[in-house]
């Protein structure tokens, strides 16, 4: 981790944590991309401006980032694409499967002490452990 800042972390987290937040206080809702983004297919048309409007935020956020900074971290050379499209799916199925996401969970769930979202985001932290053990060790991909 050669270009850790953790200035840019800590103000990463602070954004964050103020749109849950917000999220929360305005509109009665978590902050959980998974379930937003799902929500714009499969939600209710009356609530489709909201979760546009939010995931138009993290589009907009990652362009401010790219403009202000010039430039964004190099994908990762090498890695197959098929796996790369394998995980997503994967990711995808998992967040179905554990109710939410890691920002539904992790961030909002942990924040307001739910068992469920704590238990949810170890298992979360769990699996990436075995994940990343296979995927550098057991394939050998680096």
């Amino acid at each position: 981790m050669s270009h850790f800042t953790p200035w840019s972390a800590l103000a990463g987290g602070l954004l964050i944590g103020l749109s849950a937040v917000l999220l929360l206080w305005f509109n009665g809702r978590i902050a959980g991309v998974s379930g937003i983004v799902g929500g714009l297919w499969f939600g209710a048309a009356a609530d489709r401006a909201w979760r546009l409007a939010f995931v138009a935020g993290l589009m907009l956020g990652a362009g401010l980032w790219v403009h202000g900074v010039g430039s964004v971290p190099p994908p990762r050379p090498g890695f197959p694409t098929a796996l790369l499209v394998l995980s997503g799916l994967l990711v995808g199925y998992g967040t179905a499967l554990g109710g939410g996401c890691t920002s539904g969970h992790g961030v909002c769930g942990v924040a307001r002490l739910s068992r469920r979202s704590m238990s949810a985001t170890a298992m979360f932290l769990a699996v990436a452990f075995v994940t990343t053990f296979v995927v550098r060790h057991l394939l050998r991909i680096a």
